[in-house]
């Protein structure tokens, strides 16, 4: 083979496509995030259950009706994200398919809510409620930007005309320039 035609060869391996989606969800890095997110639904679990429900019986009327509805936002927040972990987790064990958790995924709701610090009388709720919430919203943040990364349409990525490497075309012209 002559040095043109292993270094072309060379040129078109270094166009493949890398998902990050399937690195990340075969990472360590994801069953950090795994358990984190469940850590915080066991956590708020108990906090709601708990001493939450013991600090909610001292607060006014007003505050009373606030700590209601962020803590069924709080909920409905962690049940959206433990969802999304358990069926990314599901892909990662060989459980479903890619196909099968699109679907499951099309109906978990992430989304960017505003935030509860915004809202009237935030800071009359207890301090666990409040970081809780202030937790959840920073792996809903986090989740929403690892979604966004891993449903990049990889077939549109490929299906567009390949952008070469510079860097790696240079090494391979010099590995086989050097018969390395």
């Amino acid at each position: 083979m002559s040095n043109s035609s292993r270094a072309d060869s060379a040129i078109e391996h270094a166009t493949v496509t890398i998902s990050f989606g399937e690195r990340f969800q075969a990472s360590e890095q994801f069953d950090v995030v795994f358990k984190e997110g469940m850590g915080l639904v066991e956590r708020a679990a108990n906090y709601l259950e708990g001493a939450g429900r013991a600090e909610a019986k001292g607060l006014s009327s007003a505050a009373t009706i606030l700590y209601s509805s962020e803590s069924m936002r709080l909920t409905t927040r962690l049940l959206d994200l433990a969802s999304w972990l358990l069926i990314r987790r599901a892909c990662k064990e060989g459980e479903l398919t890619e196909a099968q958790a699109k679907r499951k995924r099309g109906r978990v709701k992430l989304q960017n809510p505003g935030r509860a610090s915004h809202v009237a009388g935030y800071n009359e709720l207890p301090g666990g409620l409040r970081g809780l919430i202030e937790e959840s919203d920073a792996l809903n943040d986090r989740i929403i930007r690892l979604d966004s990364a891993m449903n990049i349409d990889v077939a549109q990525v490929t299906s567009e005309p390949p952008v070469a490497n510079p860097v790696g075309i240079q090494m391979e012209r010099l590995r086989i320039a050097f018969g390395r």
